[in-house]
């Protein structure tokens, strides 16, 4: 029995793109069918849901919990209730009403590592394999993972240019100071590895 997957990988490239345009166009209509809409990072999810003109946080039952999330106005069927796709930090979390017409929901995710095929169980998936992350800028990052991309960088456009990366560099210096510390030692044959 073969599975879509199969049958994908046997489609040229012109078959495949024009698959994946299909399934983004299908995908875009279930989306924009949900009373919500929603985007993504790795590690958070934010939601907009509209609401009535002059709708006040007091006239909100708003619920947020681990594996719960539940969005209406006071006496009313809820506009969105269900099982979350995934566990959110329910403390790190937030919504606010903003120009009293939509509702703004901040979930931070457990694991940060990992997309959401969609908010509710229960609501039509998006093809997580197809996601492209928005590239962040350098200034962004904290400072650890800034440096190891700035070195990463380096060393990349060093080996294009036929240069030593930078741990190169680091056994050189070290094999150079070892040098002038010991004189008496014949280095000719020396490799750096």
């Amino acid at each position: 029995m073969s599975t879509p997957t199969d049958d994908y990988d046997k489609l040229t490239k012109e078959e495949r793109e024009a698959r994946d345009k299909a399934e983004r166009a299908r995908e875009a209509a279930e989306q924009a069918a949900l009373p919500y809409k929603w985007k993504q990072e790795l590690g958070e999810v934010d939601l907009v849901v509209p609401v009535p003109k002059g709708t006040r946080a007091r006239d909100l039952n708003i619920v947020l919990q681990k594996k719960k999330l539940s969005v209406g106005l006071k006496g009313k069927e809820p506009i969105m209730s269900g099982e979350l796709c995934k566990d959110i930090k329910v403390e790190e979390s937030t919504w606010t009403v903003e120009d009293q017409e939509a509702v703004h929901i901040h979930l931070e995710k457990v694991n940060k590592q990992q997309w959401w095929e969609n908010v509710l169980t229960h609501h039509p998936k998006l093809d997580t394999t197809k996601i492209q992350p928005e590239n962040s800028k350098l200034s962004e990052l904290d400072g650890e993972t800034r440096g190891m991309v700035e070195k990463m960088m380096f060393d990349n456009q060093q080996r294009q240019m036929g240069k030593p990366t930078s741990d190169e560099l680091k056994k050189m210096e070290a094999l150079k100071k070892f040098q002038e510390a010991h004189p008496e030692l014949d280095f000719s044959n020396a490799k750096i590895s």
